[in-house]
């Protein structure tokens, strides 16, 4: 199989790690954010994650992609006995509602990563957010980057207190661990994790998750 990636990705993470936890051997190929061609050739498209399984079939989105190992390889499994529900609706919830701030908060985290690798990745980078978001939306997410990180914080809090001393979120790991996780390498991407330390429960459980390989630690 083959995984094609982009290092910034929540929802790449996400698969890496589910592909990790099943013990599926895979080949992770981090596409140039510039050029695109064997991302294109492969998958049909231009967007990240995109899975070529071992037929030659390629999957693209995150859910799908999941879904699809899912059936094709259920063990260990994503989906606990009778949580398969409660599962689905938090990882829709981390995906969506949770992204929007953790992304907006980790806009001067990825500016800077891409701006490392050459004014044309910087310049891309900023072109595709500022036609989906609106002119000037880069610069205004670095002028208010204490707002949202305060905003992303109180988020993070909530979910904070109920880990506990839970290994995972419903206490058996799935699938929404593996969004949550995702969701969580925003704060990861300089390559310090920023969750804040007071947070303890879910740099534990970040900690616990990016240890992954092809088993759980019990």
């Amino acid at each position: 199989m083959r995984l094609y990636q982009f290092a910034t990705s929540p929802f790449c993470a996400k698969v890496r790690k589910i592909l990790d936890f099943k013990g599926i051997d895979y080949e992770a190929v981090e596409v140039d954010y510039v050029e695109r061609r064997e991302l294109v050739l492969a998958s049909g498209q231009m967007m990240v994650p995109a899975l070529t399984l071992g037929d030659g079939e390629t999957l693209v989105d995150s859910d799908r992609i999941a879904l699809t190992l899912e059936e094709r390889y259920p063990e260990p499994t994503l989906f606990p006995p009778a949580w398969r529900g409660v599962h689905l609706v938090l990882a829709r919830y981390f995906d969506t509602e949770l992204e929007d701030a953790l992304f907006r908060a980790a806009v001067p985290y990825e500016l800077e990563h891409y701006r490392r690798q050459g004014r044309d990745h910087e310049a891309l980078w900023r072109l595709i957010r500022e036609r989906k978001y609106g002119a000037g939306f880069v610069r205004q997410m670095v002028n208010d980057h204490a707002a949202h990180l305060s905003r992303a914080h109180e988020l993070l809090a909530l979910l904070d207190e109920p880990l506990g001393d839970r290994a995972f979120v419903l206490g058996r790991i799935g699938y929404a661990d593996f969004a949550l996780y995702g969701q969580l390498t925003y704060f990861a991407i300089s390559g310090n994790l920023a969750i804040p330390a007071k947070l303890h429960n879910l740099r534990a459980f970040f900690d616990r998750m990016n240890r992954i390989s092809a088993t759980v630690e019990t």
